[in-house]
């Protein structure tokens, strides 16, 4: 598909009969969200239960590759699931649920920066629902690669991927809400 097609088939569905009211909050939502965590870096929105939930799954998931791809998985799941999940609703063809996945995926790109950023000091509690020592992951990862004393870096790229995909959120939802809000007769 082209990408002329593809932007005429969002054009369509954005025209079908979609409300775009009950749409709107969830727009909101996320930009207070991004708002909060420009405003403090250690903000943790509604999505922490869930995202961190998902972050231990991904240990036992990924546990069985080794330990540090196993130690990595927690990363590597909560983010891969908002993105399955984009992919899952582009199947579906439901193109404002793919804009609040981007704002989920950004949520989690703020949880990674937090503890990344946090390798160093390791001041942050640590959570574990399995038994044995609890290790802080991005202190181990990047122990592991000789990039411990680079972990105020990787968690700015991290936050700066957490803003990039919220604005994304933001830009594409934005636009669908407009889309669909306009008369049928000018949306053309």
């Amino acid at each position: 598909m082209t990408l002329k097609a593809f932007h005429q088939e969002v054009l369509r569905w954005a025209q079908e009969k979609r409300w775009w009211g009950w749409r709107l909050p969830f727009l909101l939502f996320f930009a207070y969200i991004l708002v909060r965590h420009l405003g403090n870096p250690d903000y943790q929105s509604l999505f922490k239960g869930l995202n961190l939930g998902i972050h231990e799954l991904g240990h036992f998931v990924f546990g069985l590759l080794g330990e540090f791809i196993g130690t990595l998985g927690g990363t590597l799941l909560q983010c891969l699931v908002p993105i399955g999940s984009m992919a899952m609703f582009l199947r579906q063809r439901d193109f404002f649920a793919i804009a609040v996945c981007f704002g989920w995926l950004s949520t989690n790109l703020f949880d990674v920066a937090t503890y990344a950023g946090d390798a160093r000091a390791m001041e942050l509690p640590l959570v574990s629902p399995g038994v044995g020592d609890v290790i802080h992951d991005w202190n181990y990862l990047l122990g592991q690669t000789g990039l411990l004393k680079a972990d105020q870096t990787i968690a700015f790229l991290f936050r700066l991927g957490g803003v990039l995909t919220m604005l994304a959120c933001l830009a594409a939802g934005g636009w669908l809400l407009w889309r669909m809000s306009r008369p049928l007769e000018v949306r053309e």
